[in-house]
């Protein structure tokens, strides 16, 4: 099969062989770009135009390559717009609600013994009792004082050294000391004892202290007055007092009736969604089954309807794209290319 660029789709696949044979994708600069798996959102239904699609949109498809290609035509996947659906419904007009009456109360007159005052109680105080008692009262507390002793002495003798032992050389004066022979002079060590003397001292026995003497607590007796019972106080009840009048009571009480008010309801109609916009296969225009002549005739047409496509010079330029996407939203087309159903919307082939 001859491979064909579209002149609808940025990214657009060619038909395959009547036996369906895997055909290869050839990618152009045209308005069909393939979106990467997404779903567009729905939008609100746009007002169609007098000359309504006369090609049916093809259902979605998720399959690589559309179905039921013939040699020499071009697909593209596209954006197909929501399919809307008339409904008619009842809605609550007025919500059920409830009537209300209230049936006043049925009073009479009647005799009433009522209080006029309320009972009560009264205090009355009893005073407190006392008597007179004899105490023994302290005057002054037992207590305790200190008293010097002195301390105790006794005389001693003892011997004191006056002057240690020691020894001093003493000449010798006999004969029979002298040496043979020496120079004649003798001298001796002799040993002089220790003097002593006899000394008396104060030696302490027993050091002076102090003692504690007790001086005894002094009383006197005195008489005061105790309390026996104390102040209290005594309740006097005082009878209630009443008296009889005429009153208003009631004999049948107040009563409410309420009866229900059924709701009402209006038929209304409204436009819903019953498939939302999602990607599908439509046949479109590309270079094998687009000329010049044909591109001048969709630039013109799609002017002539209000759609600015700029100059018919027979090339999808940018400002053609605009148009022709503006002139498909207006009228519920699928975008994304230049599609045979759009071509039947502008005129330009038969349905």
């Amino acid at each position: 099969m001859q491979s064909g660029q579209s002149l609808g789709s940025s990214q657009s696949t060619n038909a395959t062989s009547s036996a369906h044979s895997a055909g290869r994708v050839s990618t152009s600069q045209s308005m069909a770009a393939r979106p990467a798996r997404t779903e567009a959102k729905p939008a609100a239904p746009a007002p169609r135009a007098a000359a309504a699609p006369v090609s049916k949109a093809s259902p979605a498809d998720d399959s690589m390559t559309p179905p039921d290609a013939k040699p020499g035509e071009c697909y593209a996947r596209v954006i197909l717009p929501p399919v809307y659906e008339t409904v008619t419904e009842q809605v609550v007009e007025k919500e059920a609600g409830q009537l209300v009456e209230i049936i006043p109360a049925v009073l009479e007159e009647a005799e009433q013994r009522v209080l006029v005052k309320e009972a009560s109680e009264r205090l009355e105080v009893v005073p407190a009792v006392y008597k007179t008692v004899t105490e023994r009262v302290l005057v002054k507390p037992a207590t305790t004082k200190l008293v010097e002793v002195p301390a105790e002495y006794k005389t001693v003798s003892e011997q004191v050294m006056v002057k240690p032992a020691h020894t001093v050389w003493k000449k010798g004066s006999e004969a029979f000391q002298n040496v043979a022979g020496a120079t004649g002079e003798i001298m001796c060590l002799v040993e002089v004892p220790a003097e002593y003397k006899t000394v008396e001292r104060q030696v302490l026995v027993s050091p002076a202290t102090t003692k504690a003497v007790e001086v005894a607590a002094e009383y006197k007796e005195v008489e005061r007055t105790v309390l026996v019972s104390g102040p209290t106080t005594r309740k006097v009840v005082i009878p209630a007092e009443y008296d009889t009048v005429m009153v208003t009571r009631v004999k049948v009480a107040e009563q409410k009736r309420v009866t229900p008010i059924p709701a009402t309801y209006k038929t209304i109609t409204r436009t819903v969604v019953t498939q939302p916009s999602r990607q599908g296969w439509q046949r479109i225009l590309c270079d094998t089954n687009m000329d010049l002549k044909m591109m001048v005739d969709l630039q013109l047409r799609l002017t002539a309807k209000g759609y600015d496509a700029g100059p018919a010079i027979g090339r999808l330029t940018d400002k053609t794209r605009e148009a022709l996407t503006a002139f498909q939203q207006a009228n519920g087309l699928a975008t994304g290319g230049i599609t045979y159903e759009t071509l039947a919307a502008l005129g330009m082939i038969a349905p």
